[in-house]
């Protein structure tokens, strides 16, 4: 099966997500690209979205980065380019809280209750 996707390439701050033995397994974040001494072949900085953030750095060929799957020590790994979605007119922005302001009155036009907890001025912050 070819993965590649050279009508939509990976970028610099693209979401890619990772997967290893055709499982998938962390998203990371592309950083930045630099040509490597060997033609074709580059260095990928990523910043590996993990528990704690790790910047890593891979040394690949432009089709591995846009999907081709490739090994790493016998491990069988694909880079897989993530569509974010969009926010659509039906998805409004919340409106900004302030304090610890907590609301249970029912959203306009809705019958349900609404809770909003704002965090942004904790007193329990270092």
């Amino acid at each position: 099966m070819d993965h590649t996707r050279f009508d939509d390439p990976v970028v610099e701050k693209d979401l890619v997500l990772i997967h290893i033995n055709d499982q998938p397994a962390f998203y990371a974040r592309v950083e930045g690209f630099e040509p490597d001494h060997k033609p074709n072949w580059w260095h990928v900085k990523l910043l590996a979205l993990l528990f704690p953030p790790q910047l890593i750095t891979w040394i690949l060929r432009r089709e591995q980065i846009n999907g081709e799957p490739f090994t790493m020590q016998g491990t069988p790994i694909r880079i897989e380019k993530v569509k974010v979605p969009q926010e659509t007119a039906a998805d409004p922005e919340p409106e900004p809280q302030s304090g610890h302001e907590v609301s249970d009155k029912p959203a306009a036009g809705e019958g349900k209750q609404a809770r909003i907890l704002s965090l942004g001025d904790r007193k329990d912050r270092d």
